[in-house]
C-alpha cells in the first residue's frame, strides 16, 4: 500500500508540475466557449483527454526505447498555438472598427483543442518517459489512471475559472487581443525553450 501511495503522490506531483500552463489554456478555451460559443465545452473536455492521451502514449512508446520525434524537433509543435494566435489576431484586426462582442475563436473543435494540448505539453514527454521507464507495469497503469483523474480536475478548474461573470465580461471586451496574445506567447515559449531554433541555424 505504501508503494501505491508513493506512486499516486509522484503522479500528482509530475502532472501538476508539467501542466500548470495548460490550466491557463483551458481557462481561455472555456471562456471562449462561453463568450463566443466555440469550441463547445464538451469539445474542450474530449480534446484535452485526447491530447493528454497522445502525450502519455508517446511517452510510453519512448520508454520502450522507440523515439517517434527526436527531442530537438519537438519544439516545432509550438508553432501550432502560435499559428492559431496569429490567425485570431488577424481576425481581430479585420473586425476592428466593427462591433465584436466576443473574443476570436482560437480552437474551433475537438481536434484543434487536442492539437493545442499536444503542442503545449510536448515537452512533458521528456518528463513522463523516464518516469514510466523506471516503474513497473502496475505502477505505470496506476500513474495513467491518476493522470486521467487529474485531467478531469484540470478541466473542471478551467471551467470554474472561466465561469465568473466579471472574467467573461472582461474577455468579451478585451478578449480579441488577450486570446491571441496568450496563444502566441505560449507558442513562442515552447519554441524558444526547446532549442530548435539553434538546430535550424546549425543545419543552415
Amino acid at each position: 500500500m505504501g508503494d501505491q501511495l508513493r506512486t499516486v503522490v509522484a503522479a500528482v506531483g509530475v502532472f501538476a508540475g508539467t501542466n500548470v500552463d495548460d490550466l491557463i489554456v483551458l481557462t481561455v478555451l472555456f471562456l471562449s466557449a462561453r463568450a463566443a460559443g466555440r469550441p463547445r465545452p464538451w469539445q474542450v473536455w474530449v480534446g484535452q483527454y485526447a491530447g493528454i492521451g497522445v502525450l502519455v502514449a508517446a511517452s510510453a512508446v519512448a520508454a520502450l526505447g522507440l523515439t517517434i520525434i527526436p527531442d530537438r524537433w519537438v519544439g516545432l509543435l509550438g508553432l501550432v498555438p502560435f499559428a492559431l494566435g496569429v490567425r485570431a489576431l488577424v481576425t481581430a484586426f479585420r473586425a476592428r472598427g466593427g462591433e465584436q462582442d466576443a473574443p476570436p475563436v482560437v480552437a474551433t473543435g475537438m481536434a484543434s483543442v487536442a492539437g493545442v494540448t499536444i503542442a503545449n505539453g510536448a515537452d512533458n514527454i521528456s518528463v513522463y518517459t523516464p518516469m514510466l521507464r523506471s516503474i513497473g507495469v502496475a505502477e505505470s497503469l496506476l500513474t495513467v489512471a491518476v493522470f486521467a483523474l487529474l485531467v478531469a480536475v484540470w478541466c473542471a478548474a478551467g471551467s470554474w475559472l472561466g465561469s465568473h461573470k466579471r472574467v467573461i465580461e472582461a474577455m468579451q471586451r478585451f478578449g480579441h487581443w488577450i486570446v491571441p496574445a496568450v496563444f502566441m506567447l505560449i507558442g513562442s515559449v515552447i519554441v524558444a525553450e526547446s532549442g530548435v531554433i539553434g538546430e535550424l541555424f546549425r543545419l543552415g
